[in-house]
């Protein structure tokens, strides 16, 4: 497998920048049927250790779907368009991060921090 690129070793947190090209539905894990409409969004998400292989996953078609995430980057209508990684904390980030919730709880099943959802629709 090819290695990619490598990132600080501070680098604790990562946010995909997303693109959903027209108006899906999925079914995400034990959240169950979310919708979503076309447009951008946000996803933070964080790795205490190995970040470059955690987001060599997102990026990869082929998957064990494991987080909410998972079931979302699998939809032919979505793609990755961006990613930044960061050592600021993935909570404190993510709620620095403008945009509206589309999904209460998205992403955010193990947030201690109260955020809401760790993924987020960008705004226009």
């Amino acid at each position: 497998m090819k290695s990619g690129p490598s990132y600080p070793a501070e680098h604790i947190s990562y946010q995909l920048r997303i693109r959903i090209h027209q108006d899906i539905r999925i079914v995400a894990g034990a959240l169950g049927c979310c919708n979503f409409t076309a447009g951008d969004y946000v996803y933070t998400g964080s790795a205490r250790r190995n970040l470059a292989a955690r987001i060599r996953r997102h990026l990869s078609d082929s998957k064990k779907l494991r987080w909410h995430i998972d079931y979302l980057l699998i939809h032919p209508a979505v793609e990755i368009t961006h990613v930044k990684t960061s050592a600021i904390p993935e909570c404190r980030w993510n709620q620095q991060l403008s945009g509206e919730i589309p999904i209460p709880g998205f992403g955010a099943s193990d947030c201690r921090r109260h955020c809401g959802a760790h993924l987020k629709k960008a705004p226009r």
